[in-house]
C-alpha cells in the first residue's frame, strides 16, 4: 500500500525512475480499487445505461479512473526510465499486438543497475549517495 500512496504523492513527477515493485504494486492496488468501484456502482445503481443496456461500471468508476489517470501515466513513464527508455516509448503500444507484448516485456524487465540518464538506481545498489546513508 505504501507504493500506491507514494505514486499518488508524486502524481505529476515524470522525471526519475520507478522500480518494478513500485509499478506493479500500484497496478495491483489500482485494479483492486477499480473492481471495488465497479461493484459499488452496481450495488448503488449508478451504472451507465446505453440504449437500455446497463454497463458494469458507472460514475464512481469513472471518477476514480480520472483521479488516477495522471499518476498512472507518471509511474509508467518513470518505469520506462528505469529500463533506460524515453517516456515517448509509451507509443510503442500503438503497434497492434507486438507493441503490447513489447511493453509488457519492458515493464517486467529489471532496471539498469547503474546510474542512467534518468537518474540513480532506485534500488540504491552501486550509488555513492546511498552507500553514505548506510554507514
Amino acid at each position: 500500500m505504501q507504493y500506491y500512496i507514494s505514486v499518488l504523492k508524486h502524481y505529476a513527477t515524470f522525471s526519475g525512475r520507478a522500480r518494478r515493485k513500485e509499478y506493479w504494486m500500484f497496478v495491483l492496488f489500482n485494479f483492486i480499487f477499480l473492481v471495488v468501484a465497479a461493484i459499488l456502482d452496481n450495488f448503488l445503481g449508478t451504472t451507465f445505461k446505453v440504449t437500455g443496456i446497463a454497463l458494469p461500471y458507472g460514475y464512481i468508476y469513472l471518477l476514480y479512473a480520472l483521479f488516477v489517470f495522471i499518476p498512472s501515466l507518471s509511474v509508467l513513464i518513470r518505469r520506462l526510465h528505469d529500463v533506460n527508455k524515453s517516456g515517448w516509448f509509451i507509443f510503442i503500444c500503438l503497434i497492434p499486438l507486438i507493441g503490447a507484448i513489447w511493453m509488457l516485456v519492458l515493464l517486467c524487465t529489471d532496471g539498469t543497475p547503474e546510474i542512467n540518464k534518468y537518474g540513480p538506481n532506485p534500488k540504491g545498489f552501486g550509488n555513492r549517495e546511498f552507500d553514505s546513508i548506510d554507514a
